[in-house]
């Protein structure tokens, strides 16, 4: 594997512990241990953790801070209150998605959580329309590991070994814990639709406190495991949760990605506008679930049929380890996109049926 890929501080573990590693947005990461399904089903029932340093880190300090963030993106930043975080979108003036991100409200300063791929056009973005604020931007994904503690017993794990209850966390916030001079930043997040936090802390703190997690060999951890970016895929699509470069682009913007919830359009960032017109015109295109028959997966790209009609393609699909079907989400016609229609997706040549169902294929049991 080529040398120049960046690694995370955690690379040393994951090929101790027997990952299979591979290239992932100018990463060496870990796709998998035991196996993606093995892994999948564990994060399900117990805990799984993932190795999530790969994302950039931006932290955002100065006076303008606030309302330069409430500009860039389309969640309502304005009166964010510190302890919490919001999903957002970052667009262009016509609406594209250039990235989905996590933005943190700290006491005296926000926080950016970005994807990989898209780090750099970020940091560039960024940039260019902080152009004569009191804004500065700082990187710190190298500095620092963000870490995934996923599953129906993450709250009990990390009772067990912090001795803290973060049942009392709300969901999209978080707590700043001190570990001597440093921090460590634990939230009650996560993209496999299951409860669970992500921990943000430095590189050193996480080569020391993440294999305390898993025990050791003679003696492993009853309930965590680790788990790659191959589970992290199945859960999230499971979960209905989209992923850039699948169901959200450049190409189209957040509406039609089916992401209203995270957009408002009463406030002014940049592609408000274009998405505005979108509303009032009708949104031409969404993005759909779809159960196929069968166990044949539909691969993105793969072409969607009605009759002898294409009304557009899958963006992700996968055999479901929890529902034991072939589910996918497509972007198609939005005039063929009720619930219950029968369509055919082309694969290898041959044309599968599916049926479109409700978003999300998986809601975790409420307890």
């Amino acid at each position: 594997m080529a040398s120049s890929l960046f690694r995370t501080p955690l690379y040393d573990l994951h090929v101790s512990i027997g990952a299979r590693m591979v290239e992932f947005a100018g990463w060496e990461m870990p796709v998998q241990y035991a196996g993606i399904v093995e892994e999948h089903n564990h994060t399900r029932t117990a805990c799984g953790v993932f190795d999530v340093s790969h994302m950039g880190r931006l932290k955002i300090t100065g006076k303008d801070a606030g309302t330069f963030l409430d500009r860039i993106c389309t969640r309502n930043l304005k009166d964010a209150a510190p302890g919490r975080c919001f999903y957002s979108h970052v667009c262009r003036e016509d609406g594209g998605i250039l990235d989905d991100v996590i933005v943190s409200r700290f006491e005296d300063h926000w926080g950016i959580v970005c994807n990989a791929s898209n780090r750099e056009k970020i940091i560039g973005w960024l940039e260019q329309h902080r152009a004569g604020k009191d804004v500065q931007l700082a990187d710190e994904t190298m500095d620092t590991a963000m870490i995934a503690c996923q599953g129906p017993k993450t709250l009990e794990v990390a009772k067990e070994l912090t001795g803290q209850d973060f049942s009392l966390l709300k969901r999209y916030h978080f707590t700043t814990q001190a570990a001597g001079p440093a921090t460590i930043i634990v939230c009650r997040s996560g993209y496999t639709g299951e409860d669970g936090l992500e921990i943000v802390c430095g590189a050193g703190i996480a080569r020391f406190l993440v294999p305390k997690l898993f025990g050791s060999k003679e003696k492993p951890h009853p309930i965590v495991r680790p788990a790659g970016l191959g589970a992290r895929d199945t859960l999230r699509l499971e979960a209905g949760m989209p992923l850039y470069g699948h169901e959200l682009s450049e190409d189209w913007d957040s509406l039609t990605a089916g992401q209203a919830w995270c957009v408002d359009l009463s406030k002014d960032f940049i592609g408000a506008d274009a998405m505005r017109r979108l509303k009032e015109r009708g949104l031409q295109r969404c993005i759909v679930g779809l159960e196929l028959d069968g166990r044949r997966i539909a691969r993105q790209h793969f072409p969607v049929y009605r009759g002898a009609e294409n009304i557009g393609e899958i963006t992700s699909g996968t055999l479901s380890p929890t529902l034991n079907k072939s589910i996918a989400m497509a972007l198609i016609a939005t005039e063929a996109s009720a619930p219950g229609t029968m369509l055919e997706i082309e694969v290898s040549g041959k044309h599968i049926p599916a049926r479109i169902v409700p978003l999300p294929f998986y809601k975790r049991p409420k307890t």
